[in-house]
Formats: structure tokens, sequence, C-alpha cells
């Protein structure tokens, strides 16, 4: 029989059926596809929200200068337009504060969206360079690790943002409408009493506007990004000190260079959490912080007198507050460490230590 007829009688051969590995890894390369779509949109988002941000700055800027011009004239303005021009004030301030919360959460979404695309990226290359099923599924489930930790950690987050806006700028706002009620009604009545409140007024929003400008330093210092950790370090102890009247020292050693973004973010956000806890719970005296920058790692040392506390209770999942265990995952994830040695009545010292990257 001719060769071509045999080959023709031949069964074809089955094709070749996918195996575990195989249909991971089209899991994985699907899920990375999708990633990659949404960091497009939320890019998409974050451009159009920084561009509405800085309209909101110029608009609100405009307003500042039109309420001082005003009130510089105050006896000869009609109430209508005072009232319009506080009011539209307010609205201006609002809108630009809720914007620049949105802005930063949009860009905490697209960083965290970036680490797991990273990660799914170097799991899709391993599995495609040929590993076993075991090691690829260890692999796989690290960014579900990972998204459970962000996802805890912006929730508390979250829930402090919430705090802090309900007793500080909420509350300022509702007192505002209230005084500027009062000076509406006093008008017609009495200007000088109505000028005085209107003088009330303008207190309050001023101490209110350094609460918020507090705040927003708190939430994201912009010289973090401009400057650098070792500047933003000094500003937030110096005005840590004032506030809270604690005696605190901070030493800076090492050389004073600018590092990675997300390892900056992760020490200051770790030296907040810290002299937070001092100020909110450890009745302290004295507070000693150190920021070591060499050429291998970063180190931060805080210690203080307080009344001290005991490491397991605080670290455990029944715990309140989430802070310090949330500081040592973070810690740990970027291939640092965490020492704590503390004990009740005698104070406390908490060190952290992260690679300083290249």
């Amino acid at each position: 029989m001719p060769e071509a007829a045999k080959a023709k009688d031949k069964p074809k051969e089955k094709e070749k059926e996918q195996t575990p590995l195989d249909v991971f890894t089209e899991s994985i390369r699907a899920e990375l596809q999708q990633v990659r779509a949404e960091m497009k949109e939320i890019g998409l988002l974050v451009e159009q929200s920084q561009g509405e941000v800085e309209k909101l700055v110029q608009r609100n800027a405009s307003i500042t200068a039109h309420v001082h011009q005003l009130q510089s004239h105050i006896d000869t303005v009609p109430r209508e337009d005072i009232r319009s021009t506080y009011e539209a004030s307010q609205d201006a301030q609002q809108r630009l504060f809720t914007m620049r919360a949105q802005l930063e959460k949009l860009q905490s979404d697209q960083a965290h969206l970036k680490r797991y695309s990273d990660t799914l990226a170097r799991t899709l290359q391993t599995l495609e360079g040929g590993v076993t099923l075991e090691l690829a599924e260890h692999e796989a489930a690290l960014p579900i690790n990972s998204i459970e930790q962000i996802i805890e950690a912006q929730e508390e987050e979250r829930r402090k943002i919430s705090r802090l806006i309900h007793d500080g700028p909420a509350q300022a706002l509702a007192n505002f409408i209230l005084q500027t009620e009062i000076a509406m009604r006093l008008f017609d009545i009495d200007a000088e009493k109505a000028r005085a409140e209107l003088n009330n007024l303008k207190g309050s929003a001023t101490s209110t506007f350094s609460n918020v400008r507090d705040f927003i330093f708190d939430l994201r210092p912009m010289m973090l990004d401009d400057l650098g950790l070792i500047p933003t370090a000094r500003r937030y102890v110096d005005a840590f000190k004032e506030k809270t009247g604690l005696n605190v020292s901070l030493v800076v050693t090492g050389t004073e260079r600018r590092l990675e973004s997300h390892r900056e973010v992760l020490v200051f956000r770790g030296l907040q959490e810290l002299l937070g806890n001092i100020r909110d719970h450890a009745q302290a005296t004295q507070v000693k912080v150190i920021l070591d920058v060499d050429a291998l790692v970063v180190r931060v040392v805080v210690e203080e007198n307080g009344r001290g506390f005991d490491p397991e209770t605080v670290l455990s999942p029944s715990a309140k507050g989430r802070g310090l265990r949330i500081l040592k995952d973070r810690v740990t994830q970027l291939g640092g460490t965490i020492e704590i040695e503390a004990s009740p009545g005698s104070g406390s010292r908490i060190s952290f230590t992260i690679p300083a990257g290249t």
C-alpha cells in the first residue's frame, strides 16, 4: 500500500488535552489582561481628577480673593452679596476637599493595581518558564493574600479618615452655617453685632483651615513627593511636638537621600503609626526617634517612657486597634523586620528595618 494511502488511513491523533497547569496559566493570563484594562481606565480617571483639582484650586483662590475684598468693604456690601459669597466660598472649599480625597483614593487604587499586575506578570512568566503545579499554586496564592491585606489596610485608613472628617471639618461646617444664619438675622437688628459675628466666623474659618491643612498633611503630605522622607519626617515630628506638648527628639543618621516612593511612604506611615499610638495610649513624657538611612537599609526606632503594653495582646487578631499589626505585615512584605520591646509599666521600644532598594 502506498505511503500516502497509509497516512490517509491512519487514525487522527487526539488533540493534546489541557493539563491543570495549562488551565491555571490561562486564568492568570486572562486576569492580567483584565487588571491591565482596569489600570488603563483608572489612569484616565486620575488624569481627569487631577485636572478637576487644578480647576477647583483656581476657583477657590478666586473666591477667597473675593471674600477678602468683601471683608474690607463690609459696611457697603449688600447683605445678599455677603451671603452668596460665603456660600460660594464654603461650596468651593468642600468641593476641593472632596475632589482631593477622591484623587487620593484613585491614586491609591492605581498603586495597588500596579502591584497586583506586577505580581501576576511575574507569576505568568514563571509558569510559562515551566514550574510544578504545586509551585504555581503557591505563587498564585500570593496576590490573593496581598489583596486581603490591602483591603484590610484600606478599610482601617477609611475608618480613621471618617472619624477625622466627622470630628473636624464636618462639625466646623455645621458651625459655619449656624454662625452665618446668626449674622444674617443680626444685619437688620444690630449691624455691630452682625460684624462681630462675622469676625468670629472669620476666626473659626481660619482655625478650621489650619486644621484641614494638618489633616491633608497627615493624609498625604505633598512634601513627601517633593522633598523626600527625611525633610517630611522632620516637619512631622516638629508639628507633633507642637500639638501634643511631648518632649520628642529626632536623630537622623546616615545619608540624606531619596528612596523609591513606596519605601518612603512605608517608612513615613510607620513613623505616623508609632507616634500616633504614643499620643493616644502611652501617656509618655519623653519620646526618642531615630531615623537611619544607609546604603542597604532604612531603620526607624521609636522609644518612649510611657505605660507600656503587652505586644502579644496588641498584635493578636482580636485586638481593637490593628495599626501595629498592619505595619508589621507591610514591613514583612517588603523584606524587612520589626522588633517590639515592651511590657506594661516600662515604656516601649519599637524598631523596623526595610531594604533601602536601589
